[in-house]
């Protein structure tokens, strides 16, 4: 799948869902998705992640458009096999630009998963999230199987240490 469609693909459902939570509920409004545990409720969020730098909402806007551009770039740096890094970019880039279009054109992020004992968040923010945690992941499984290799290699120098100190 193409990195520019995914990342347009999760835009494009933001935006959606958050239209959809803007029309049909009044802010504040909570409505039980799974029973207590899970509610949309809808919010608006001037600030960043937990509702820190309240009212910074320019200020969070430019440092999104810089992350936006960052992933973009490192989409290109990054060489094609890595299927998986560019995966969690494309997540990273369609979510921060989701929620970019909101303080752009809103002023504030649109909010609406509500587990009651978290602050509320979007679905912008699970992508960003989830391509975050790809992205580690990646680098753990790349960390383990450099580790791995070089187990090997020292095993097989052993090996033939042992095969010419018996000569």
């Amino acid at each position: 799948m193409s990195f520019y469609f995914l990342s347009v693909a999760i835009v494009v459902i933001d935006q959606f869902i958050k239209q959809v939570i803007h029309n049909l509920m009044s802010l504040g409004q909570s409505v039980p998705l799974i029973g207590n545990l899970v509610k949309l409720t809808y919010v608006r969020n001037t600030g960043a992640a937990f509702s820190l730098f309240v009212g910074f909402s320019s200020y969070l806007a430019l440092i999104s458009l810089i992350v936006a551009l960052a992933v973009v770039y490192l989409h290109h740096k990054v060489p094609r096999p890595r299927r998986w890094v560019h995966i969690s970019l494309a997540f990273i880039l369609g979510g921060s630009i989701g929620n970019l279009i909101d303080r752009f054109f809103r002023g504030y992020v649109i909010d609406f998963v509500d587990f009651g004992f978290w602050p509320v968040f979007n679905f912008a923010d699970i992508m960003i999230n989830v391509g975050v945690l790809i992205f580690i992941l990646h680098f753990f499984e790349e960390e383990v199987e450099e580790v791995k290799i070089e187990k090997e290699e020292k095993d097989i120098l052993e090996g033939l240490e042992h095969v010419s100190s018996t000569d």
